[in-house]
């Protein structure tokens, strides 16, 4: 019987801990709508970018959006994971240069979307390891 006890008590643990990283990582209702904002107002080369930026959260007016790229993930590494077929070994290919480049211009559209809106006074970039995590 208190082999029982003893499971009950680690699943219920468990759930607990599972509950707790969950709400701590869902965004909050700000980051959604800020989020929205990016779907709604991006352009059609944001829209249909291979990656979707999103705000993780929102700090004293610091909106954190997310991004596939930082200096633990190299852009490279990121270009490589949205397109396979890309030549990410060679930095002088006019593809990569022209990746790079699209992968630039639709972060600066995100972050220009979010701190147009009320109340967001800067934005952070965040890697978005669980992202990084479901490509490597």
């Amino acid at each position: 019987m208190l082999g029982i006890r003893k499971r009950y008590w680690v699943l219920l643990l468990l759930a607990f801990l599972a509950g707790l990283d969950w709400y701590m990582r869902a965004p909050d209702a700000q980051s959604r709508a800020l989020t929205r904002a990016i779907e709604a107002e991006g352009s059609e080369k944001l829209r249909n970018y291979p990656y979707q930026f999103w705000v993780m959260k929102v700090v004293n007016g610091t909106a954190y959006v997310s991004t596939p790229r930082n200096y633990e993930v190299p852009a490279a590494k990121a270009l490589a994971a949205m397109y396979p077929d890309l030549n990410t070994r060679n930095p002088n290919d006019p593809k990569f240069i022209a990746a790079q480049e699209l992968l630039g211009q639709v972060q600066t559209e995100a972050r220009a979307i979010v701190l147009e809106q009320p109340g967001i006074k800067a934005v952070e970039w965040s890697l978005d390891r669980d992202w990084v995590r479901s490509q490597f």
